[in-house]
């Protein structure tokens, strides 16, 4: 189906493996992969609501739903958080013909990013990561904002007001700039039964749990350290979900890593920032910043 924007986007449903994976795109040019975060409700094409168009006009701007969210198909590993989707969007690349492409990613997204950089260097020119997930993570207790989107399909389940809670206490520096309807979106998508039944994104429980969060440090991972891709992270200095000082870690472990801290931004830097990110995104991606 096409649907109809200032700059023309088409929807196809891609098969990867035993998936179906749901995709947005948009111009043309080099192509660009944007990857969405892992809150409920989560989809490409929301998440990045406030990038596609300027992005298109300089790129081909690719969109999934990444496996367990949207329109893509519910089949994920849970012993690999961060490896999966990683794969999934290396099959998408296979599928669409294209042999490597810059990617940006969002939390959950920029691990993903960053896990196929660290698998398939040959996959990705440039990584733009936005408060990425993985950095740090077996290390401390969580984030009251990472702890709040873990257990959002726990208790009584998932409710309007948890998502509600989660967005505006969490994702965001300045709550009243979300609209109610962004909210609704999210939670109508996060009840869907398939998601319900099956959680793509959860705390790590039983037997395998200690090696299921060592699989998701990537300061761990001393692959880490040999990503030559150029890569750009862009981190809220109010982020309450992922730890800004995660971004430091990263520029002093990987040797072509630049970092720029937002003020006044929480994790969402892409939404509540869309101007300064889209410059920004234009000109790394462009090879001119």
């Amino acid at each position: 189906m096409n649907v109809s924007t200032a700059i023309h986007r088409t929807e196809q449903t891609v098969r990867v493996g035993h998936r179906d994976i749901f995709v947005t795109d948009a111009g043309s040019g080099t192509p660009v992969v944007l990857l969405h975060g892992g809150g409920a409700g989560a989809t490409g094409a929301s998440n990045y609501s406030r990038n596609i168009d300027a992005l298109a006009a300089h790129f081909q701007v690719i969109v999934p739903d990444m496996p367990g969210y949207g329109q893509s198909s519910k089949q994920i590993d849970h012993s690999d958080p961060f490896g999966d989707p990683a794969f999934a969007m290396r099959g998408l690349l296979d599928e669409l013909g294209i042999d490597k492409a810059h990617f940006i990613g969002n939390s959950y997204g920029g691990a993903a990013a960053l896990r196929l950089a660290m698998d398939r260097p040959d996959k990705v020119e440039r990584l733009i990561l936005m408060g990425p997930g993985g950095i740090g993570t077996t290390r401390g207790l969580p984030t009251k904002g990472l702890s709040n989107l873990l257990s959002y399909y726990g208790g009584e389940g998932p409710t309007r007001e948890k998502l509600e809670t989660f967005i505006r206490d969490y994702l965001v520096y300045d709550s009243s700039a979300i609209p109610d309807d962004l909210i609704e979106l999210r939670y109508r998508a996060s009840i869907q039964p398939d998601v319900v039944a099956n959680p793509p994104l959860r705390r790590p429980s039983g037997p395998t749990a200690l090696r299921t969060l060592l699989r998701m440090d990537f300061t761990r991972d001393k692959r880490l350290a040999k990503v030559q891709a150029p890569t750009l992270v862009v981190w809220g200095k109010d982020d309450k979900v992922n730890r800004p000082s995660g971004g430091q870690a990263l520029a002093s472990t990987m040797p072509n890593c630049d970092l720029y801290p937002v003020a006044n931004t929480g994790h969402w830097v892409q939404w509540e920032r869309a101007d300064l990110f889209n410059s920004l995104a234009i000109d790394f991606l462009n090879n001119e910043a």
